[in-house]
């Protein structure tokens, strides 16, 4: 029972007693023709419909996952796989579990991750929506690349990829849902692992009722984990540029009209470069956040010390309240000149060039108190911070200040 084997094929599967039989089949008979010394695992999420017995009397090993969701039976059956490879695919016999050579080849010559590319293999008609064919997939796939540094990966969901066991169990993946498929091969990527890819076919699936997989919300929720595990991309280094532009515009446009040609900028501009600045400060701020959300909940292991006291609610009120009292100060400036003038009519353009970047402080000044809020929700289960110092004070070193709250969880 303990006999260690060089390939698992695993088929994750909740209710595919139409599809179960032909897949096992299929996989099997493609290890025995390439020789490999191997077994299919049948992952079973809790099937009613019998899918478990028909998959045991076509030769399928089945292990239950107790977890529920996509991600919790891959999850499950890595864990069970005796596989030194493993190869998953889904149960639907959508992909071509008959030609496994190419991703048992792969993992021999040495990659640790190795992804199918239906694009560059072949997609029948009918197997995939026009609409994840020509804009998801590609869409997301170019994000994957973008933000991960994956070139030689051209179709990032995949569902039939190959890997090495040891090496996707040491990156103690955790996503139970659709998006289990982009954490492999993000973390993947963000460990240096080498990933390779393999053509491979798409046909329409064998099940008569619709696929587990929904559109929109499963698209979403791939989206949401790449934004988590690169936010210093998509929301810190663009919300720094858009801020940084914006303060320029705000403080030239507040000594007066500023001309380009025969096209002139006035206060018109400058409101919009008040709100460019508020922005990109507020992109910066949800950047940290979710640098420190993926850090706490184990989903990325990047040093944080910094951005942990940086939105510390001690800080963030300091911060937030001392550019709340500038923006107050320029409003009792403005308040000042209207008074002078016997509360009458003024020219809004002077007064407007103190009153906006009065307002923009004051509302920085709000957000940056409530983002230590939620950065200190972030953290709450530190009840009291690990003490080493003989005289009681915090830690100065901030790995040792993130090792501590890390403890803590």
């Amino acid at each position: 029972m303990s006999e260690r084997l060089e390939v698992t094929v695993l088929l994750p599967c909740l209710n595919e007693a139409e599809t179960i039989a032909v897949c096992v089949r299929k996989a099997r008979r493609s290890l025995e023709e390439l020789g490999v010394r191997g077994e299919v695992l049948v992952s079973d999420n809790g099937s009613n419909d019998g899918s478990q017995e028909i998959a045991r009397a076509n030769g399928a090993r089945v292990v239950a996952a107790p977890i529920r969701g996509y991600g919790g039976a891959l999850l499950a059956g890595i864990d069970e796989a005796r596989g030194r490879f493993v190869i998953m695919a889904d149960a639907d016999d959508s992909y071509d579990l008959a030609n496994l050579g190419p991703f048992v080849d792969a993992l021999r010559e040495g990659h640790d991750v190795v992804m199918g590319n239906r694009f560059r293999g072949g997609i029948a008609p009918g197997a995939m929506p026009k609409l994840n064919r020509y804009l998801g997939n590609p869409l997301l796939s170019w994000l994957g690349r973008m933000l991960f540094g994956l070139r030689g990966v051209g179709d990032f969901h995949c569902g039939i990829r190959g890997f090495r066991r040891d090496r996707v169990l040491d990156l103690d993946l955790c996503m139970p849902g659709m998006e289990f498929a982009s954490e492999l091969v993000v973390r993947a990527a963000l460990a240096g692992y080498d990933i390779a890819e393999v053509p491979t076919t798409l046909s329409p699936d064998g099940r008569s009722r619709p696929p587990h997989l929904r559109r929109w919300r499963d698209g979403w929720r791939h989206l949401r984990l790449m934004l988590v595990f690169a936010p210093d991309r998509t929301l810190v280094y663009p919300g720094a540029l858009l801020a940084l532009l914006g303060l320029v515009c705000s403080v030239l446009l507040a000594l007066g009209p500023r001309s380009i040609g025969s096209v002139t900028f006035d206060i018109d501009a400058l409101a919009y470069a008040c709100v460019a600045v508020l922005v990109g400060v507020q992109m910066i701020l949800l950047g940290g956040l979710a640098k420190i959300y993926g850090r706490l909940e184990g989903l990325t292991h990047e040093r944080l010390g910094g951005w942990i006291r940086a939105l510390a609610l001690e800080t963030s009120v300091a911060v937030g309240m001392t550019l709340a009292l500038l923006g107050f100060v320029g409003s009792a400036a403005a308040l000042g000149h209207w008074s002078s003038a016997g509360f009458g009519d003024l020219d809004p353009r002077a007064t407007i060039r103190v009153v906006l970047p009065s307002v923009l402080l004051v509302a920085l000044g709000v957000l940056w108190v409530f983002t230590g809020l939620v950065g200190s929700l972030l953290t709450l289960r530190v009840v009291h911070p690990v003490r080493h110092a003989p005289d009681d004070e915090p830690p100065d070193d901030e790995r040792e200040y993130e090792d501590a709250l890390l403890r803590s969880r």
